[in-house]
């Protein structure tokens, strides 16, 4: 019943549902999930979330209640350079979808790794929505020989600012010019990966 009065309210956030960083110590405890599940996630144009199934609940440690009206925001890892979101948000404000790696924080300070291909959401009208992700399981040795480093510099950069949108632009810029380097976008690299 509580999840259903939430659904019709998506905008009422629970108290409790502000970004873990900040106020749960990230754990070094990883969790996983398998090859065959999928995380699923649909949001408001706000990114505040509207539907999650049961391997997201299981993974972010919340039940639906806590999570329907949320911003998906609440399980950002604080080793997640905020240039990625950016670069995620201009491409869905663009109405393109997105292919990204993600370190989500779960509720108890846990981490779990994910490969989210994001797209726009219409209805039936054919006007913009909201945002539908799923998430799979990636692969291990992209995590740490590629993604887990890249991430790792451009957090670095982002902390060498004083202003964070300083530094989230600063970072950004780092990684178009990495990508202007090999020749592709962020969208391809993770995709060829």
């Amino acid at each position: 019943m509580g999840a259903q009065l939430a659904f019709l309210n998506p905008t009422k956030t629970p108290p409790k549902m502000r970004k873990l960083a900040g106020r749960i110590a990230p754990t070094n405890t990883e969790r996983t999930f398998g090859f065959d599940e999928l995380i699923v996630s649909k949001t408001d144009l706000k990114g505040r979330m509207t539907y999650v199934n049961d391997v997201f609940l299981r993974l972010a440690g919340f039940t639906e209640y806590e999570m329907i009206g949320a911003p998906h925001s609440v399980i950002r890892h604080p080793d997640m350079p905020r240039c990625v979101f950016k670069l995620l948000w201009d491409w869905l404000s663009a109405e393109k979808e997105i292919f990204a790696y993600v370190k989500n924080m779960s509720s108890n300070g846990d981490y779990y790794w994910v490969l989210a291909h994001v797209t726009p959401s219409y209805n039936k009208d054919g006007t913009l929505c909201g945002y539908h992700s799923n998430r799979r399981k990636p692969a291990r040795n992209v995590i740490d020989q590629i993604i887990a480093p890249l991430y790792a510099d451009l957090l670095a950069i982002e902390k060498t600012h004083t202003n964070k949108d300083a530094g989230m632009n600063a970072a950004l810029e780092k990684l178009v010019e990495i990508l202007t380097l090999k020749g592709t976008n962020y969208d391809e690299f993770i995709l060829s990966l």
